[in-house]
């Protein structure tokens, strides 16, 4: 029995993957906790194999950037140094894509991270720090997933899919977008987990989204025929030139298949596949609130 402690009481990815593992219940026990304040100090680690570290602030005011330090980096390493002391044998730590400072690419094991925002940087300052922590008995395991998609999950994917909704007509475009659905990337989490792993992982779904095709599957769950064009192709040009929004929509971002975490690749030396909900079942699960 593997007992885990998931910080972040309110993370949608840490609350999915507790949902995601009672059905193991004979392998795995979770709790959560929250750092809003400092209680969690006085909370024993003592009795847990695993942290997986959530907690983290997205978004604050411009004036108050800090707080991405203080949250995102300097909480982070208390919480790895407190679980570190108490014997707890394996640190799982959420980082982003963001670190690599762009909205478009082809990302493989040569891409160096370049974070521009105060987010991606605090969250890259804790995953080098996280490093200076590890050794022989204390695992640390950062992932750094694209967008992650499901059933009431926030962000980019939510504003994808009202745009394919209320739009008569969508850009047909050639490209290609990394991502995960909820279920699978709770799959992967769990083999982290179950092979007491360390190390740096970047998990996906085995095939790209092409955004088109993602926008046409969103309008086919609701029962609609989504039109599609090539006529607004050369303003979708400009645009992921120059806008942020564009290239998050309609530009390539992609994560080289070999990297470690892809679909396939080996977690100690076993090949492992976590992709349990295909492209299509997934997209219908988060549309139309089908399945587990």
């Amino acid at each position: 029995m593997k007992k885990i402690l998931i910080t972040g009481a309110n993370s949608y990815i840490g609350t999915s993957f507790k949902t995601w593992v009672l059905q193991f219940p004979d392998n795995y026990s979770v709790e959560t906790i929250s750092l809003r304040d400092d209680s969690w100090k006085d909370h024993s680690f003592k009795e847990y194999d695993v942290v997986f570290h959530t907690a983290a602030i997205v978004h604050v005011k411009e004036d108050n950037t800090d707080q991405y330090s203080k949250v995102n980096r300097d909480l982070t390493i208390e919480v790895a140094k407190k679980a570190k002391k108490e014997g707890v044998k394996q640190f799982i730590f959420l980082s982003t894509m963001g670190v690599y400072g762009t909205e478009t690419g082809y990302i493989t094991k040569n891409t160096l991270p370049v974070p521009k925002t105060p987010y991606a940087k605090s969250k890259y300052e804790a995953e080098q720090l996280l490093e200076e922590l590890e050794n022989k008995d204390f695992n640390v395991a950062t992932l750094r997933p694209p967008i992650v998609y499901g059933k009431n999950c926030p962000g980019n994917y939510r504003r994808l899919a009202t745009l394919a909704l209320k739009s008569p007509l969508f850009p047909n475009i050639d490209n290609e977008r990394s991502m995960i659905y909820i279920d699978n990337l709770s799959e992967f989490i769990r083999l982290l987990i179950k092979h007491e792993v360390s190390g740096l992982y970047f998990p996906q779904n085995k095939a790209y989204v092409n955004t088109t095709k993602l926008a046409k599957v969103i309008a086919n769950a609701h029962g609609e025929d989504l039109k599609v064009t090539k006529f607004f192709n050369g303003v979708v040009t400009i645009g992921i030139k120059n806008s942020k929004i564009f290239k998050k929509v309609f530009g390539s971002f992609i994560y080289d298949k070999e990297l470690p975490g892809s679909p396939g690749t080996l977690l100690n030396g076993m090949r492992v596949e976590y992709e349990k909900v295909s492209f299509e079942e997934s997209i219908l699960i988060t549309e139309k609130n089908l399945g587990a």
